[in-house]
């Protein structure tokens, strides 16, 4: 006993001596980066001539203890990029920060880490974008899920809206239908609806369907994020940035063709080179051209993207980026809308695949299409000041305009025709012309340090915010009568299912006869308005374990009003300041592994206008409290997210019940729910992501005695279904003759979906469903092809919100690609 107990006083009195030798030295520690902003794990960083050295994780982060005083050269080396120093100079019990960007980019850092066995490769552990300073996922207190364009190549996905399947918790609601403005695809996320209008951490709208081809990673930042973002690329569910793809210093790049099910026809190229010989100026151009028709008898896309970008370093200190997105496109496809002021009572089902549809005619003439095209601009100056400050200047330029008809069918109830058998087997044709444009310019300085006051670690952003958007769009509808009301858009009846004598009747002549003939009702929802923002972020290390974050937005919102060139008077003018508050606090209970985390978080919305009182309306407001799990463990093998989140939303204008026409603001949303994300690597070659969310919405005050049509209470059609998930399992055999080849499987759940949803309208959804896909894939270092089969079950099943919409069935994919 009494030799135990000596031993362990020795063993003490040693680890003491040697901690408080260790505080006597100094420190180095930092963050190695690739070339295109993301972290770079497995690196060698090394002061030279001392033996001293450490390998960064997967965050990118290293950091050597125990250092005497000197003046150091630190080296960073890995496989495959040229090695990178700097001087450092080490003092007596001080920590030093030195950063590093090694210049070969993240797909060229993908095969580096394969051939090293470190293939948990759709887990992407950085989220500077997301949080405006250099976070790892494990020291954010916000649920984030990440695709990666590795995920996206991998499962053949061309459009965003399509990789969103991957995150849990996002459903699609709309297709994109390409209207100026507003014709992006639409999403629900924590019960609410969200567009895709983030680039890069600041506006990026695209009004129509989005190409992945520039596209480096998703990031589906979750809740209320007015605080950092501001509230015109938000919701309350969170928002959706596209992070790009940037240039890297070699010549490489790839072309892939595919080729499938409805006459699919795609070809893309991502092209990059340096321009001179110091290899200070960079170029990558991404490209892609696809056309595809529709699963029905009608219906078709054709799409070109053109994105360009150009990085040029002045120096060790200053740097540009520049790029460019040039999307066009045409395209029409079924749309199914609900008719207006009617009961779902009258449709003798509330399950919209029980009504009597042919599922596979599309009621259109592809005469009748509109055309759309985004030309959006961006610019970013980078300035390195000191070891610990850095100022950024990011601009972007948005723009989208849309000409052309889009055509839309109305389910119209028997008894409207005086049927008397229950149901609705009739489709009324109606189209509009929403021709004009829109466009919006931000200009964000950020002020960016990383540095420690009184030993603790700030990584502080201060930001300065400028938005301006204008928009001149004419929705142009002919006026017709029906059942004895004037009615927007009718054109003419056709039987939902059968037969149909003036089915291709419906085309672009005969509507722009009636163009011509007909009366005609102009609806401009026309906006122009400024915004002028100043946020503030910190990130404090109270240790190297827990992390508090906090941060406020002041937003002064400025609506210019309509002009009114007939009357020349503009209307609607008014002014709102808004201020969102942002606190979360993580702490890591197994360092470097596992975190646990809570938040609080803010969104708001302008809204104008004046009460029953006179009194102007203040912002809307909403309010999450989150908590939960972050895990990056067993050597990153496995990475994940699991939370709890209550979110609130007040101050919702609604009709006022003591008197007519008059609203009050004191409306209230409730959304609560759980989300979960695992992406994992058990074992070399395997790759899995399954996600899981459930959704609880509903209004708690909204209606004035049913003045809202009975909504209290009820789950908003806004919601999407309840409960989703995802799941996606990957084999690549790493190793042997076989080496590339590789099979996938996975697929999504979606439980039912309220399309309508109140007392006085009804209740109908789309049902549950499941969507099966699967892949094989042979992939080289030089070459890709990959075979797909999507919705294997032939699932034939519907989303929509207010709109009911039929998606693909059964489909197939072939893709070839070439890299060089």
């Amino acid at each position: 006993m009494k030799i135990t107990l000596h031993v362990q006083l020795f063993v003490t009195l040693i680890l003491t001596s040697l901690a408080v030798f260790a505080q006597q030295n100094g420190v180095v520690r930092g963050t190695v980066l690739t070339s295109d902003g993301n972290p770079a794990p497995y690196v060698s960083v090394v002061l030279t001539g001392t033996g001293q050295g450490a390998v960064t994780n997967t965050g990118g982060e290293y950091k050597i203890s125990n250092v005497k005083p000197g003046n150091y050269i630190l080296k960073a080396t890995a496989v495959g990029a040229n090695s990178e120093t700097q001087s450092v100079a080490v003092k007596l019990g001080e920590t030093v920060t030195a950063n590093f960007n090694i210049t070969y980019n993240s797909a060229q850092l993908q095969e580096v880490n394969i051939k090293a066995g470190h293939t948990n490769k759709f887990a992407v552990k950085k989220t500077d974008a997301s949080a405006k300073m250099p976070l790892r996922n494990l020291e954010n207190p916000q649920n984030i899920s990440i695709i990666s364009g590795d995920l996206l190549a991998e499962q053949q996905l061309f459009r965003v809206e399509d990789a969103l399947k991957n995150a849990p918790g996002v459903h699609k609601m709309w297709d994109a239908v390409g209207r100026a403005g507003i014709g992006g695809p639409i999403f629900s996320q924590r019960g609410f609806i969200t567009n895709i209008k983030a680039r890069n951490g600041i506006s990026g709208n695209v009004a129509s369907s989005i190409d992945a081809v520039n596209i480096e990673r998703i990031e589906v930042i979750k809740g209320p994020s007015a605080t950092l973002f501001g509230n015109t690329i938000t919701s309350y569910g969170g928002l959706i940035n596209r992070v790009m793809k940037t240039p890297y210093d070699s010549l490489g790049g790839r072309i892939d063709y595919s080729t499938g099910s409805f006459g699919l026809n795609r070809i893309s190229a991502d092209v990059n080179t340096p321009l001179n010989a110091d290899k200070s100026v960079l170029v990558r151009v991404n490209s892609a051209y696809t056309t595809q028709h529709s699963f029905r008898d009608a219906g078709f896309s054709k799409s070109f993207a053109f994105a360009p970008s150009l990085s040029y370093k002045v120096n060790d200190k200053l740097n540009f980026n520049l790029d460019a997105e040039i999307f066009s496109g045409k395209a029409n496809d079924f749309m199914g809308v609900f008719f207006y002021g009617n009961t779902v009572a009258n449709l003798g089902t509330d399950r919209i695949d029980e009504i009597n549809i042919d599922y596979d005619k599309a009621f259109i003439n592809n005469s009748l299409y509109n055309k759309s095209e985004n030309i959006n601009l961006f610019g970013a100056m980078n300035y390195q000041i000191n070891n610990d400050w850095k100022l950024q200047t990011n601009v972007s330029v948005t723009n989208s305009s849309s000409e052309g008809r889009t055509p839309y069918l109305m389910l119209v109830p028997n008894a409207l025709l005086g049927i008397a058998t229950p149901g609705a087997d009739n489709l009324a044709r109606m189209v509009w012309s929403p021709n004009g444009s829109d466009h919006a310019i931000e200009i964000q300085p950020l002020l960016q340090g990383d540095f420690k006051i009184g030993g603790m670690r700030n990584r502080l952003t201060v930001g300065l915010d400028y938005f301006k958007y204008k928009s001149n769009i004419s929705y142009e509808r002919f006026i017709n009568v029906f059942g004895g009301q004037q009615t927007p858009d009718f054109f003419d009846l056709v039987p939902a299912t059968g037969p149909a004598p003036n089915y291709n009747d419906f085309n672009e002549d005969k509507v722009s006869t009636l163009y011509g003939t007909k009366p005609l009702l102009n609806y401009e929802p026309n906006s122009n308005t400024n915004t002028y923002s100043a946020f503030m972020f910190d990130a404090l290390n109270i240790t190297d374990k827990l992390i508090a974050l906090a941060g406020i937005r002041i937003d002064r919102f400025f609506n210019r009003g309509i002009y009114n060139a007939t009357t020349d008077i503009t209307s609607d003018n008014y002014a709102q300041t808004a201020f969102s508050p942002k606190f979360g606090l993580i702490y890591q209970v197994v360092k470097d592994q596992v975190s646990v985390f809570g938040n609080y978080q803010n969104g708001f919305t302008n809204k104008t206008g004046v009460d029953y009182e006179g009194k102007s309306f203040k912002p809307e407001e909403a309010n999450q409290l989150e908590g939960g799990v972050k895990l990056d463990a067993f050597g990153g093998k496995l990475s994940g997210t699991f939370s709890y989140y209550n979110i609130k939303v007040k101050d919702i204008v609604r009709p006022y019940a003591q008197i007519p026409n008059q609203n009050i603001q004191d409306g209230t949303q409730l959304s609560k729910g759980f989300e979960a994300e695992i992406v994992a690597n058990p074992i070399n070659g395997l790759n899995i992501i399954a996600g899981y969310a459930y959704n609880d919405s509903k209004y708690e005050k909204i209606d004035a005695d049913g003045a809202s049509g009975g909504l209290n209470g009820l789950r908003p059609e806004t919601s999407g279904p309840t409960h989703l998930s995802n799941l996606y399992i990957s084999y690549r055999i790493p190793f042997g003759l076989a080496e590339g080849l590789g099979i996938s499987f996975g697929g999504n759940y979606a439980s039912k979906n309220y399309l309508v949803n109140s007392v006085a309208a009804g209740k109908i959804y789309a049902p549950a469903y499941i969507v099966i896909n699967s892949s094989i894939f042979y992939d080289l270092k030089k070459f890709r092809i990959t075979f797909s089969a999507n919705n294997i079950g032939n699932e034939k099943y519907w989303t929509g919100y207010s709109t009911f919409n039929s998606q693909a069935p059964r489909n197939f994919i072939v893709g070839a690609g070439l890299k060089f």
